[in-house]
């Protein structure tokens, strides 16, 4: 269950989440807050692993707020700017809203911070390991994260594309990108998740890897493109 809090210094904004929150199943809102150090009383509750956040707010913005927390929840930005993007998700947020906020973007970031919570619930920290298993021919292989380049999803199989050979299992996209670090993997579209490493060139909606010597083309989903295109401007790559 995601318990959460609203910080906004705008009355109307603070309306218009709290409710969206009552039309959503598997989220409780805790407490709304005027302003940061509201937020720092409300954050005194354990039990709250999400926070919606507007940016430009008097007295403390919400990016020194967030510096400021040692231990934060999960954070949604919601803000009218959208040049502080970049900086947000080098705060590891989990999404960015722009405002005016339609209901089907809100219920999308919520959806992305239930499967952040479920993954941190049911899988290991996945930073510190180098593999998993699959079960795949009637055995279980083992996949170094270093060896797939990307993972695309077949209706209810997923081929695990390598740099010598696939492997095709039946699994779905989300119990595999569980499974990935998110420092080295990233859903690009419904139907991909790529190894960032092989990232050689960003062309409109598309993403250039090599393969086999060749240039091939994976397609950006709309929904992932501005987390795409936060990670390419922190120059990661």
């Amino acid at each position: 269950m995601l318990k959460a809090i609203i910080v906004d210094d705008e009355p109307l904004a603070l309306d218009v989440l709290e409710t969206f929150i009552e039309q959503m199943p598997g989220i409780e809102l805790v407490s709304r807050c005027g302003n940061a150090f509201e937020a720092n009383e409300a954050l005194k509750n354990p039990e709250i692993n999400l926070m919606f956040l507007d940016i430009q707010m008097p007295q403390m913005t919400g990016l020194d707020f967030l510096k400021s927390l040692e231990q934060p929840p999960m954070v949604i930005f919601t803000t009218a700017y959208s040049e502080y993007a970049v900086e947000g998700f080098e705060l590891n947020i989990v999404d960015y809203l722009l405002k005016p906020i339609s209901l089907d973007r809100f219920m999308k970031a919520v959806n992305k911070a239930s499967d952040k919570l479920g993954a941190v619930s049911d899988t290991v920290n996945n930073d510190d390991e180098d593999f998993f298993f699959v079960k795949a021919d009637k055995k279980l292989i083992k996949v170094n994260f270093n060896d797939i380049k990307y993972i695309e999803g077949l209706k209810d199989y997923v081929m695990i594309k390598k740099d010598q050979g696939r492997i095709i299992t039946l699994q779905t996209m989300k119990s595999l990108e569980d499974k990935l670090p998110s420092s080295r993997f990233m859903r690009i579209h419904r139907s991909y998740i790529l190894n960032i490493n092989h990232i050689k060139a960003i062309v409109g909606n598309m993403v250039e890897i090599m393969e086999k010597g060749q240039v091939k083309h994976l397609p950006i989903g709309k929904n992932y493109r501005e987390s795409l295109l936060a990670v390419i401007n922190t120059n990661r790559l």
